[in-house]
């Protein structure tokens, strides 16, 4: 069991998400950085997919209730243990009544805070994520508050382990974006098009799980920026009428009436979810047997991360 002492502002339960709900107007919700959030999961012997907590910009306070092991990744981001301060991206053994604190990103946005066993929460429609429009999943739909009890499932041995610096994210400075053109980039001039492969787009405070909303140069429609809705995928770039792009992510609406002039490639959500208010984003144009072959390196490089072992 594990206490909330300060919740921070805004920690929320996540595993790898709710599949198979879209239809119904409910999206998949789950980490923003997926990579990260695995990672810290197998430094605590968890599943990949297991129950975790994602927290924004600041770590919330905690306490052991019993003895249980963590590890925390993502946001660079300082920690401390009873004060003490303590290693990121390694395993953590907390006896009870031990207080670990994360305090305010350096770089990056959204960390995670694995726990041996995961976190126990009823599941809902087959998934703990924590969606918070819909007040679904986590501990009651919401982000966590003071005082909430968090219970752990059963827990694996886990063996001291650390991630190797080389497998560990850089966050901060100006970030490209792979993206594949369309489904609408014929509702933009051509000169839409060179504008928005050509500018840098800043992330501005407003952006949230939902979407990352951005500010640049105005990206030109050649007829209108409404359409008849229709799906949105995960990394949809979104241009409403102003020409300032969108890029949405996990909490995303299912369904959308605005153009979308192209589609963040998934292994670079982490990148666009990790950017703070203020950094630059610079987007770059791949086809689709491109867009595959690096998503098929970027999960075997994944696969391939080897934990060293702590003595």
């Amino acid at each position: 069991m594990i206490r909330v002492l300060e919740p921070g502002p805004q920690t929320t339960v996540q595993d790898v998400g709710r599949t198979g709900q879209m239809r119904y107007g409910i999206p998949p919700s789950g980490p923003v950085d997926r990579s990260s959030f695995v990672l810290a999961n197998r430094l605590v012997g968890n599943l990949d997919g297991a129950a975790a907590l994602e927290f924004t910009l600041m770590g919330p306070r905690l306490r052991a209730e019993t003895p249980c092991t963590l590890a925390v990744s993502g946001a660079d981001a300082p920690v401390t243990i009873n004060d003490a301060p303590a290693p990121t991206w390694t395993t953590l053994a907390l006896e009870a009544g031990d207080v670990m604190k994360i305090g305010a990103a350096r770089a990056g946005v959204r960390g995670y805070i694995a726990v041996a066993g995961g976190i126990d929460v009823a599941p809902v429609l087959g998934s703990r994520a924590t969606y918070l429009r819909g007040r679904m999943g986590g501990v009651h739909g919401r982000a966590l508050a003071r005082d909430d009890r968090l219970p752990l499932g059963h827990a694996r041995t886990a063996r001291p382990r650390t991630v190797p610096e080389a497998a560990r994210p850089r966050w901060g400075g100006e970030t490209v974006l792979r993206v594949v053109l369309g489904p609408q980039a014929d509702r933009f001039t051509n000169e839409g098009v060179v504008t928005f492969l050509d500018s840098a787009y800043e992330v501005l405070p407003q952006s949230d799980r939902m979407g990352a909303r951005l500010n640049g140069p105005r990206i030109a429609h050649a007829g209108g920026h409404d359409i008849i809705s229709d799906g949105i995928a995960l990394g949809a770039v979104q241009v409403p009428g102003d020409g300032q792009p969108i890029v949405l992510l996990v909490d995303r609406q299912s369904t959308g009436g605005y153009t979308k002039i192209a589609t963040v490639c998934s292994f670079d959500i982490a990148r666009v979810g990790q950017a703070k208010p203020g950094q630059r984003l610079r987007f770059t144009a791949v086809d689709v047997a491109a867009a595959h072959r690096l998503l098929r390196e970027s999960d075997a490089a994944l696969a391939a991360v080897e934990l060293q072992e702590i003595a």
